[in-house]
């Protein structure tokens, strides 16, 4: 062990020695000429500090605390995602990526201070509650948030299920704070949700990654493809308010739709921080069109997935400009108890394009509205069908003319009720549809 020794003299009351450790495997990852430049003044001011701690604070407090929480401090200040993680945190961490935990349903991150709703998780008490992509939480029932850590602020949102938690929250477009009621509930979180939207034409939503949302997925277009008994004309991919997670979840649902290229690659200090990643010779849907619905809440693995499509010329991407979270989280362990969650690389897209604090803009940009049908009051107008004695149009005898009208009027109907429900998944339906009309006339020619 390398030990550093400062004696401070603190107003009659004694020689406080207080030692900061080192262990010799941290020093081992430094260079000489950084062992040579340690800032001596500052670690001589973090001593300074420590003693005056232990001798004037109101109440004692025990050496591993302060130098747990000076590890906190030094590691949450690097950046939003960057934590120092204890036992709890770490299990809480392991459980989340298998989609199942306890809480309100939100991916949440620090800014200004303030708890910050990344996206709420589908099918959650938060999403249900109203809670929405980019709202600010400034109080937590009667606690304001304001000088809380992340760690602290989510150890609040936690609970026994069944139990309320009132959200104040600051919603960009409204004139004061809007409180919300969540009550809390154990969170299972279902990675793949799919139908089909019309004809042949399939939805897939990706809620979150998680470790076995890329077989999940397959499955789902399996069955998709069996209920058409058929291949599919194309594919609307949902990644709106999904948060991300696991990166090899993220590559490898790209490389299901990639037949070749680069998926995404990653730069930082280390070697071991280089990676790319490359698309293997298969597309599960043989080049149908594809079209990928984001918005402000597609963070992070939604991103990689988003962009390595993009470049590829593989999707359109449509919606609103991604979060913007382009960096690499690795889970170092220190102890048996504990461990650091460290940014230690960047992501980029394979033209090149670092997703960090930009996102990924959409090909087509689309608001997020409700679209209602208007108060129907013109008459309709009369068509050759319904004048008396008509002619048939030649092609048969006229059976089964009804029974095909009133399917399409039918589907017509559930598609109305869908974009009133989701314009922007109506719109992309619609591109989705011409896309496919443009690959089959190419087919044919």
């Amino acid at each position: 062990m390398i030990r550093v020794v400062r004696q401070a003299s603190l107003r009659g009351l004694g020689l406080i020695i207080v030692c900061v450790s080192l262990s010799l495997t941290a020093f081992q990852t430094l260079a000489k000429e950084e062992l040579e430049s340690l800032p001596l003044q500052q670690l001589r001011t973090f001593a300074d500090i420590f003693g005056r701690i232990k001798a004037n604070y109101v109440e004692p407090v025990e050496d591993e605390v302060l130098l747990e929480n000076a590890i906190r401090g030094m590691v949450s200040g690097l950046d939003p995602h960057s934590n120092y993680l204890d036992a709890d945190d770490y299990k809480e961490l392991q459980v989340g990526t298998k989609g199942e935990f306890g809480g309100l349903g939100i991916e949440v991150g620090m800014e200004d201070g303030f708890v910050k709703v990344i996206s709420p998780i589908d099918d959650t008490p938060a999403q249900r509650a109203g809670v929405r992509s980019g709202d600010l939480i400034v109080r937590l029932d009667d606690t304001p948030v304001k000088g809380l850590s992340l760690n602290e602020a989510v150890a609040l949102m936690r609970g026994k299920p069944g139990t309320s938690l009132e959200l104040t929250i600051v919603r960009k477009g409204e004139e004061k704070p809007l409180k919300i009621i969540v009550v809390r509930d154990i969170i299972r979180v279902v990675s793949i949700k799919s139908r089909l939207l019309d004809e042949r034409f399939a939805y897939l939503r990706i809620s979150q990654f998680q470790t076995n949302t890329t077989s999940d997925m397959l499955k789902s277009l399996d069955r998709l493809k069996g209920e058409v008994e058929g291949s599919l004309l194309g594919m609307v991919l949902d990644l709106r308010n999904n948060p991300g997670g696991v990166l090899n979840a993220a590559v490898s649902v790209s490389d299901a739709f990639l037949e070749s290229g680069l998926i995404v690659y990653t730069e930082g200090r280390e070697n071991d921080s280089q990676l790319r990643f490359e698309a293997a010779p298969d597309d599960v849907l043989d080049g149908a069109p594809i079209v990928v619905l984001v918005n402000e809440g597609s963070a992070s693995a939604s991103e990689i997935v988003a962009g390595a499509l993009q470049d590829q010329n593989r999707a359109v991407i449509m919606g609103s400009r991604t979060f913007g979270k382009g960096s690499v989280q690795t889970i170092i362990p220190i102890t048996d108890t504990a461990a650091v969650k460290l940014t230690t690389a960047r992501y980029f897209t394979p033209s090149g394009r670092s997703i960090q604090a930009e996102g990924i803009e959409p090909d087509i940009e689309l608001e997020d509205l409700t679209v209602s049908k208007a108060e129907d009051t013109q008459v309709k107008p009369i068509k050759e069908s319904n004048l008396s004695g008509h002619l048939l149009n030649g092609n048969g005898n006229g059976k089964g003319t009804k029974k095909s009208e009133e399917n399409k009027e039918s589907q017509a109907d559930e598609n109305r009720d869908m974009v009133k429900k989701d314009y922007q998944l109506g719109e992309a339906l619609n591109l989705l549809k011409g896309l496919a009309i443009l690959r089959s006339k190419k087919t044919t020619s």
